[in-house]
Parts: structure tokens; C-alpha cells; sequence
């Protein structure tokens, strides 16, 4: 009987989530992400996309391609967590196994669907993404077809706001034109290497001999993607447990035995867990190193930072902090990085509502004399609350002034509203409000 895998994407999620909350929004470019000088793109709505713009992008970079009308926002991972609850809690109504990649991402395989018609799966993805969208007010993608692979790049040719079922029988004629890179587990790495023997398509992988794959790309890991460019796909949909730790570790091919070389290498496997991290949609706490000494004794060590984080700096320099000295401790043979402690990351802490005290002696304000107007409080994209208007985010703030545009996910566009920065009847908001 006819097996059916479904993959679910929510179309540009980060934004996509602002601008459902705050519809004046809607229909505009919108950038998800941090606004320091090192700050990078987390969400991009397709508006923006429009003007060159992506994921991962630096934001410094991404505020020159931005047109007039654009908003940048920080996040708010309270918020896209609790709305991605709420998706999957329509698609686990229709298919109780979901096997989550993210917070905008799952695989499913729905009971009704085992053996079913091309025309009724269609059916059944069309009325979930209505359901999606109807009950959450988000855009989901869906790809169907015989596995997690076929399934999960359909989704990607459906973008955006789409839906491909690839029929049974047809899934080697469907990926034979696609680069290699669309299949999961092939990177630059793997691609460089079939690039080098000519191969560019998953037609022409599917083409190899298995020895040929093997030759190339080594022994389980060519024999697996070869399989998998030919559209045979019987991986399981299985449920994950939640994320508790990430980490990468490597053995080296000879014993380090100076500190500076084994900082070196652990900046670089650090790198490599907070890729993991990230991936994970992930924040950290607690850091831990492992090293392996050349007799085969292992040392791990650990510390916990005063907040969770995702920033790859600090991460490094606390694992470094805790190296041992080979000179002392002797060679090492191994080494891995660990993050642990990990949570869903939450909007920035806020500037402090209290002025720091000054010293009555240290200046004299005459009446010629204007005292300064202190630093705003406030930032763009900050979540408030009005005794009078209700849930609002700030639009913009400066000069003792504070513009509040007063909406939610089920208002419709709101009136903006300009209020002294230190109005009592303002304060901060909880995120999930924007969720009436």
C-alpha cells in the first residue's frame, strides 16, 4: 500500500509571526533580528527578500538593501513558539506522530493517507493548510510524497504559500533535474567532490554505480545518498525528544601537546556545536569540554554563564577558560564542546526603567540651562500596555517621546498613539498578549 510522508513549513515564519501580531505590518518588508553592530537577519518576509535580502545576513548589510517603508524588529521567541504550538497542535489533530525539525518545520505521516489516491492526498494537505491558516492566521507550505526526502523538497519547490504532492512512480523523474545540493546531507564538502567526477544533478548521482558513490563519497554515507537520489526513502516519522544538549568533538590525528594549538581547535569545535545550536533554535548556559588524554583517560569540565545565549564568542572563551595545559595535563587526543542548559531564546533584557542617582554636588542646572532630555527608555519593536488603549509595540522613540501603535493578531491595523516617554499610564507588555 501506497506510503505518504508530508512536510510541513511555515512560510517565512520569524516574520511572517510579526506581521500576523501586528498587522499595520502586513504586506511590507520586515526584518527579524538583532540591531547591534553585529547583528544578523533571523527572519526576512518575502517582501523583503524582493530587495536581496536573507537569513543569516548581516544586518548592517541588510539595512542598505531595505527600502523606505521597511521595519526592522527585534525577536520574540515567546511568541513564535507559542504560535508554532498552536500549528502543530492542528496538524497532531490529523497525524499524531510529528517528528519536529524546528519550531517551522515537521515531518508526518497520517494514518488516513496509507494507501491513498494522488487526488486525496492533495485533498488532505489543501484542507490542512487551511485549517492552518484559518485557526493560526499563518501560511504553511506542504510537500507530500513517498519519504521524508521527496516530501521535504516538494515543500521547498512549493514556496511560498504552496502545496506539490510528487504521485508514486514518479519520484526519480522528479529529482533528476535538481542539484546535488538539494538533497539533505549533501554540503559544500560533498558537492565539491561529485562536482570534481562531473556529477552536478541528483539525476546524475542516481546514475552511479554504488562503488562509484562509495569511491567518492565514502562507504555508508555514498551508498545512502545514491539510494536517496534515486527517490527510495523508507526512513521513519518518529517523534523527538526534547533537545537537552548539542556538542561536537574531534580526534586528532596526532597528539596536541602546546595550549596555544589546542585553543586553536577548540574555537573550531566550538564553532561547530553553535552551529548545532542554532540549528536547534537553541540558547545556552552551561558550557562543557571534554578531553582525552593520549592513555585514553578523559577530563570534563564545566561552567555556567550568568544568562543563557547563543552568542558563539562567549561560548568559545568560556570553553577556553577551561582548558587544561597539555604541558601539564599531557597530550590531548581528543577534544569536544558541549552546550547544555538549553532553552528557547527570549527578546533581549530591556534598558532599566531606574535613572542611576547623581551625586547632588556634580552638576548645577540654571534656569538658562535645560536639563537634558534622558535616553529613551523604549525601542522599536518593544511590546507595551496602556491603562486607556490597550496592547501596542512601539513604533519609535526619542526626544522624551514614545509612538505606540496600539493592535494585536485579531485587530486589524491600529491607530498609533505618541506619548511622553515616562507616562505612567505605559508600561511594558507581556509578548504573548499580541495573541488575543
Amino acid at each position: 500500500m501506497a506510503r505518504w510522508v508530508i512536510h510541513l513549513d511555515l512560510d517565512a515564519f520569524y516574520a511572517s509571526a510579526e506581521q500576523l501580531t501586528r498587522p499595520t505590518l502586513a504586506g511590507r518588508p520586515v526584518l527579524v533580528g538583532g540591531l547591534g553592530p553585529r547583528g544578523v537577519v533571523a527572519g526576512a518576509s518575502y517582501e523583503s527578500r524582493a530587495f536581496g535580502i536573507k537569513s543569516a545576513m548581516p544586518m548592517a548589510q541588510a539595512r542598505r538593501l531595505l527600502p523606505a517603508n521597511g521595519v526592522i524588529v527585534p525577536p520574540r521567541f515567546r511568541v513564535y513558539e507559542r504560535l508554532s504550538q498552536e500549528v502543530f497542535a492542528v496538524v497532531s489533530a490529523v497525524a499524531p506522530v510529528l517528528e519536529k525539525i524546528s519550531l517551522d518545520e515537521a515531518f508526518a505521516e497520517p494514518p488516513s493517507l496509507v494507501g491513498a489516491s494522488f487526488d486525496e492526498v492533495t485533498e488532505f494537505c489543501a484542507s490542512l493548510r487551511a485549517r492552518i491558516r484559518a485557526e493560526t492566521g499563518l501560511v504553511a507550505s506542504i510537500g507530500a510524497g513517498n519519504g521524508k526526502q521527496i516530501a521535504k523538497i516538494a515543500s521547498d519547490e512549493a514556496k511560498p504559500d504552496g502545496l506539490l504532492v510528487v504521485p508514486q512512480g514518479t519520484e526519480r523523474e522528479f529529482l533528476a533535474p535538481l542539484p546535488v545540493r538539494a538533497l539533505w546531507g549533501i554540503g559544500p564538502v560533498a558537492e565539491g567532490k561529485l562536482r570534481f567526477i562531473g556529477v552536478q544533478t541528483l539525476g546524475q548521482l542516481a546514475a552511479l554505480s554504488e562503488q562509484d558513490a562509495v569511491a567518492t563519497l565514502g562507504g555508508v554515507i555514498g551508498r545512502d545518498l545514491r539510494r536517496l537520489a534515486t527517490g527510495a526513502d523508507d526512513r521513519p516519522v518518529a517523534g523527538r525528544a526534547e533537545t537537552k544538549q548539542v556538542s561536537a568533538e574531534t580526534t586528532f590525528d596526532t597528539d596536541i601537546k602546546d595550549l596555544p594549538t589546542l585553543r586553536a581547535e577548540v574555537r573550531r569545535i566550538a564553532a561547530g556545536a553553535h552551529q548545532r545550536l542554532l540549528k536547534a533554535e537553541r540558547v545556552a548556559r552551561t558550557v562543557v569540554i571534554k578531553l582525552r588524554h593520549t592513555d585514553m583517560h578523559t577530563v570534563t569540565r564545566s561552567e555556567t554563564i550568568s544568562a543563557p545565549t547563543d552568542d558563539l564568542a562567549e561560548l568559545a572563551a568560556t570553553a577556553e577558560r577551561l582548558l587544561l595545559d597539555p604541558a601539564e595535563f599531557g597530550g590531548i587526543r581528543l577534544a569536544g564542546v558541549a552546550y547544555s542548559g538549553l532553552s528557547v531564546p527570549h527578546q533581549d533584557a530591556l534598558f532599566t526603567l531606574a535613572a542611576p542617582s547623581v551625586p547632588a554636588t556634580s552638576t548645577v542646572v540654571t534656569a538658562a540651562t535645560p536639563a537634558p532630555t534622558p535616553p529613551s527608555e523604549w525601542r522599536q519593536g518593544d511590546d507595551v500596555v496602556h491603562e486607556e488603549f490597550g496592547t501596542g509595540w512601539v513604533q519609535g522613540a526619542g526626544h522624551g517621546r514614545v509612538t505606540v501603535r496600539f493592535e494585536h493578531r485579531t485587530s486589524g491595523p491600529g491607530a498609533a498613539r505618541t506619548f511622553p516617554q515616562s507616562d505612567p499610564a505605559l508600561t511594558r507588555g507581556d509578548p504573548g498578549d499580541c495573541l488575543k
